[in-house]
């Protein structure tokens, strides 16, 4: 587990380790156990050793029974990221709006036609509200961006349901797979931004070469909709980086900082009346508050300091360049691509 190390002893923990500030070092953990036989009764003498470094993170440990070596190991953070544990830890669960939700999507992808028909979907509901050529720009956009997640979670070796379009929402990976990390998390929430500016600086390079409008207008939108998709708000791609980052500092850190960026949201929802994001903060708020309750019994191995300023630096670039594409097309003069420009202005 991600917040301390502990031995389970017939599905039952029986002896953990805290990952504060003194959890670096050799511990040994001695135990007798008795076996019966009849009427006869043998003590079996047991001894766990282990080194354990918590950042970077590494694990090598020793099991000797009667003076006699068992089995011994060690584990670093690949391994923790491509585990499937035997024992997964019991954590109660409440009814949420969360697992209702995530109940629904696994009712939707158990039919594959589930993904035509929510494409048609989104392009019927795009084209009524815009009009056909954009739609099909909007979906290309959408599942490239999408795309960024199902490769990096075919990096770490989870399985993948592919892409699911939900008109007026946007898209959705999904993995049947877990993460087992608070990298992975990072990697996949910003792999879907990051293909989107590449498919942004795509859409600007042929809009130099050719001078066609339609690509500059791309190039535009696509930016607009990567960069708010990096908003620091549960359940955006930014608030999942936002969350794994601040939560590997410390719990409380995460609670403020997860918080905060909820506020930021409000603000955001009430000011351009986006009623779609104040959905989307109930329930980033159900995520915040599970995150805290749970967070001692959280398997998900924090990011290390190294991996956090990695994080922001990578969030950081991300955001700047998706920034300056607006910036730069909203210079051309022309005034639909100066929208996206007057929308962050506001």
């Amino acid at each position: 587990m991600a917040g301390w190390q502990v031995l389970y002893w017939d599905n039952k923990p029986v002896a953990g380790k805290n990952a504060d500030g003194n959890a670096d070092g050799d511990f040994e953990l001695n135990f007798e156990l008795l076996q019966r036989q009849g009427d006869n009764e043998q003590k079996i003498s047991c001894s766990l050793r282990f080194n354990l470094n918590w950042q970077p993170f590494d694990f090598n440990y020793q099991l000797t029974v009667n003076d006699g070596l068992v089995t011994e190991g060690q584990r670093g953070v690949q391994d923790i990221e491509r585990q499937t544990p035997t024992v997964k830890p019991k954590v109660k669960r409440d009814t949420s709006m969360i697992g209702m939700l995530s109940l629904g999507f696994k009712l939707f992808k158990s039919a594959k036609v589930i993904k035509v028909v929510l494409a048609g979907a989104s392009l019927a509901a795009y084209s009524w509200l815009f009009s056909l050529p954009f739609a099909l720009s909007l979906i290309a956009c959408l599942v490239v961006h999408e795309y960024g997640h199902v490769r990096a979670m075919k990096y770490f070796g989870m399985p993948t349901k592919g892409i699911y379009l939900i008109p007026f929402m946007g898209g959705l990976a999904l993995s049947d797979g877990k993460i087992n990390t608070r990298w992975q998390d990072v990697v996949i929430s910003m792999m879907g931004p990051f293909f989107g500016l590449g498919m942004s600086v795509l859409a600007l390079l042929a809009y130099w070469i050719t001078g066609e409008i339609f690509f500059a207008g791309i190039a535009a939108f696509n930016s607009l909709l990567n960069l708010f998709n990096l908003l620091p708000i549960l359940p955006l791609d930014g608030g999942h980086i936002l969350k794994s980052v601040s939560f590997s500092m410390n719990s409380v850190v995460g609670l403020v900082l997860c918080a905060l960026g909820a506020g930021l949201g409000v603000l955001i929802s009430y000011s351009l009346g986006l009623a779609l994001l104040g959905f989307l903060l109930l329930i980033g708020s159900v995520e915040i508050f599970f995150e805290w309750k749970h967070r001692h019994q959280s398997h998900l191995l924090p990011l290390d300091r190294y991996g956090q300023i990695v994080s922001v630096i990578w969030y950081l670039a991300t955001v700047s360049g998706l920034v300056g594409i607006i910036i730069y097309l909203a210079g051309t003069g022309d005034s639909i691509l100066g929208l996206p420009l007057k929308i962050l202005n506001s």
